[in-house]
């Protein structure tokens, strides 16, 4: 195959994907072009509409439609208590525990010097102008259990120190090292009931 075979390019693009290589690839762009063409169709319709139309919640930063997410536009949840993570997909973890009503914070990674990101890279400042401005009595640091999602919360907690909030950080029900988009419900439900203050 030469390098402008649709094919090739199409099993370069999907190795761009996490956790796809060569292999997985191969198969899936060869799924792509045996499946009835209206499927493959549709998932490329899907991709530019997702592209087009998701953005960040200009509160919380998690992905939505509009300048608010559900969860921020859900007048039912508690505005007070936020659940700083570093993803949006460590949110829909915590939603499926069913043990927390407040809002979120998406931190979008965690502060890792040996990669270059800094505290500036992350929605940290944002988070310190949440507390600020709005009447926030708890603050659930739920940054996955690694070094630099400890890192992140300490780092966190002292920037916190000075305002009038409660900052608490999940129990380690979650396994040291591990991530919390894969934590079992359970465990993570219980982090969170756990949870403790920063000192």
């Amino acid at each position: 195959m030469n390098a402008d075979n649709p094919i090739q390019h199409l099993v370069r693009c999907l190795t761009h994907l996490p956790g796809v290589g060569e292999k997985t690839a191969t198969r899936l762009a060869l799924f792509l072009v045996n499946c009835p063409k209206e499927d493959a169709l549709e998932l490329a319709r899907s991709i530019v509409l997702t592209r087009e139309k998701i953005c960040f919640c200009s509160r919380c930063f998690n992905y939505s439609e509009s300048e608010l997410c559900q969860v921020c536009a859900n007048p039912v949840r508690d505005a007070t208590s936020v659940c700083v993570v570093e993803t949006p997909a460590d949110i829909l973890s915590v939603e499926r525990t069913g043990g927390f009503a407040g809002t979120y914070h998406v931190l979008h990674g965690a502060i890792a010097p040996i990669d270059g990101i800094g505290p500036d890279q992350l929605r940290i400042k944002e988070l310190v102008q949440r507390v600020q401005q709005d009447a926030i009595s708890e603050i659930i640091l739920a940054t996955n259990p690694t070094m630099n999602g400890n890192a992140t919360a300490v780092y966190i907690a002292d920037q916190l120190r000075a305002y009038d909030v409660l900052v608490t950080r999940i129990a380690q029900g979650v396994t040291p090292g591990g991530d919390i988009g894969y934590a079992d419900q359970m465990a993570l439900k219980n982090a969170l009931e756990g949870r403790h203050k920063m000192k």
